[in-house]
């Protein structure tokens, strides 16, 4: 896959869809790379340019020094945004990925055009539960990625979607496993300190919310929160848990594009 050189490594990305159509940059989940997308990008790219990226500590992007920000995040998504020659775009973000919006939203509202906010909220739990698993990550590094992959399966999926589509979620729980422990303990960080709750109201760009009815990480009172904070912002809810993307499949991606065509 191409890369765009940042000033400390390479931020790996893939670019699908239409030259000329408008453009929607994606945004993985902690502990995830480009390819949770994947379903989507057969709908998506009929209508528009489509720029996955790994978030910085993840997939085939570059592993720095932790701990990171959201603020950092941010701004390695435009830097890929600026050296790709894209001005404004459309933007979706999964859980980490939504506070990489919502940061980018705030800080560089010029450049967003819509945003889809997926299993977010404006914080997302506490150093209490943060903490630890920094902890514990650093400490014994790829056997903790192997039990964190395990755990995540019911955090990512209600019981019965993973019981009954093992082909849908162990791709994506692998990525999991796969995750660099440095770059997941340092994007860990970024999700612990990352606040937006007295600044989410300053976003101006059309924004649609989506939330897991089963999701207990991010929960629907999470989304009605940034619902309530984002002038005019639209909310819908799917029967998932925390991944809807993967787990509401072609519902989730029809009803994103025509939030982002509207």
């Amino acid at each position: 896959m191409p890369v765009i050189a940042l000033a400390d490594g390479d931020l790996n990305y893939r670019l699908d869809g239409p030259a000329d159509a408008p453009v929607l940059v994606l945004s993985n989940s902690l502990g995830t790379d480009l390819h949770m997308w994947d379903a989507q990008i057969p709908l998506w790219s009929q209508h528009l340019r489509v720029l996955r990226y790994d978030t910085r500590g993840h997939g085939g992007s570059l592993v720095t020094n932790g701990p990171y920000s959201i603020e950092q995040l941010g701004r390695d998504v435009l830097a890929l945004t600026d050296a790709l020659n894209i001005q404004a775009f459309s933007f979706c973000g999964l859980s980490m990925g939504g506070l990489i919006g919502q940061w980018l939203a705030i800080n560089a509202p010029q450049r967003i055009q819509r945003l889809v906010l997926c299993n977010t909220a404006a914080k997302i739990g506490s150093p209490e539960v943060w903490n630890p698993r920094i902890d514990t990550v650093l400490r014994d590094g790829q056997a903790a990625m192997q039990a964190l992959r395990d755990a995540s399966i019911a955090r990512w999926f209600t019981p019965e979607f993973a019981a009954a589509e093992p082909a849908r979620v162990e791709p994506v729980v692998g990525m999991l496993a796969a995750t660099s422990p440095q770059g997941y303990a340092a994007n860990c960080a970024a999700v612990r300190d990352g606040d937006f709750r007295e600044q989410v109201a300053a976003i101006t760009a059309p924004t649609l919310i989506v939330c897991g009815t089963a999701d207990a990480v991010t929960t629907p009172e999470h989304g009605r929160f940034l619902q309530e904070c984002i002038r005019g912002a639209e909310l819908v809810e799917f029967h998932a848990a925390h991944l809807s993307n993967v787990e509401a499949g072609e519902r989730f991606g029809r009803r994103v594009l025509d939030f982002l065509r509207a």
